[in-house]
């Protein structure tokens, strides 16, 4: 495409047997990338031996130093000749033959630093799960810039780890993805790009197959993730401010999806909503909180385990 030098990289650590599905989604692409690399995390299954025989480049790495932002900006150094660096994760599986493509031609803008995809439910998924999705990734594509931090505050910046793609020239401009972070790598390089002048395409057309089933629990600790996360990149919310009236609005919109298709989920749905607040809220105060209780309360223990503080 116009002779851009294009690579994927795809974080790995026992992918499963939806591994093969994800590689059989990924042959069947009409635009296959040059560079094609996961690094992995130390996979006991056939993960690294699938990917070999698919033709990707292997890096291992120790699990204990896998970090979302350093991992992938692992990726952008291993990979110094590509211009375009799509990142995607083992779960996220292409839902038809143009996805690749579609989400690399964005490029063609050239004020376009990152583009992520839209993310559809898995088949399967219950209805809380499937609100979740069609919620934060509708039907319309949508360019945002700088200009749009006024509108949109944070939202402004969503951006998407599982299918995305970024302009190393932009990459580089910013100082690459962050070193250590517990997650959010992807909103903290779309921030960092709107500040520098860079526009964020979210591309409609290109999808992928990606959501999750939480548990009550698994929620709480992602939500008290997502408030370490802001509060230790607190220059994120000074500078693009919150998004006003986006958790109402989600409400809301989740409230009028489940009266129409399971209104016996409200109730469940509502005490998530609660749990949600209130781990966003726990995480924002972690700096209070003593390194055990911390990792109880996360999705990822590693990430408090070798600090002090």
């Amino acid at each position: 495409m116009q002779g851009w030098n294009v690579a994927l990289v795809v974080p790995t650590l026992n992918a499963g047997g939806e591994w093969e599905r994800w590689l059989e989604a990924f042959r069947a692409q009409t635009f296959r990338p040059r560079h094609l690399l996961i690094i992995d995390s130390g996979s006991q299954d056939k993960t690294v031996e699938l990917a070999l025989a698919h033709g990707f480049e292997v890096r291992r790495i120790p699990r204990e130093d896998f970090d979302h932002g350093r991992t992938r900006q692992l990726g952008t150094e291993i990979l110094k000749e590509a211009d375009l660096l799509i990142y995607m994760t083992q779960d996220a599986i292409l839902a038809h033959p143009e996805a690749l493509e579609r989400l690399v031609e964005t490029f063609g803008d050239s004020t376009v630093g990152v583009a992520y995809g839209r993310q559809l439910p898995r088949p399967g998924a219950d209805p809380i799960e499937s609100h979740a999705r069609l919620f934060n990734y509708p039907s319309r594509s949508e360019l945002r810039s700088q200009w749009d931090i006024a509108s949109k505050g944070l939202k402004a910046a969503f951006n998407s780890d599982s299918f995305s793609c970024y302009r190393r020239s932009a990459l580089e401009q910013i100082g690459g993805f962050p070193n250590r972070v517990i997650l959010g790598e992807d909103v903290y390089v779309a921030a960092k790009m709107l500040l520098a002048g860079w526009r964020v395409a979210y591309v409609a057309e290109a999808q992928v197959y990606h959501s999750h089933s939480y548990t009550l629990g698994q929620e709480f600790k992602r939500y008290f993730d997502i408030g370490v996360f802001h509060a230790r990149e607190r220059w994120i919310i000074e500078a693009l401010g919150k998004a006003e009236g986006e958790g109402l609005r989600f409400l809301c919109s989740e409230m009028t999806y489940l009266r129409q298709k399971a209104p016996l989920k409200i109730p469940s749905a509502l005490l998530r909503t609660l749990l949600k607040y209130a781990a966003y809220r726990m995480g924002c105060l972690e700096h209070r909180m003593p390194q055990r209780l911390k990792r109880y309360l996360t999705m990822h223990k590693a990430f408090f385990t070798h600090e002090r503080r």
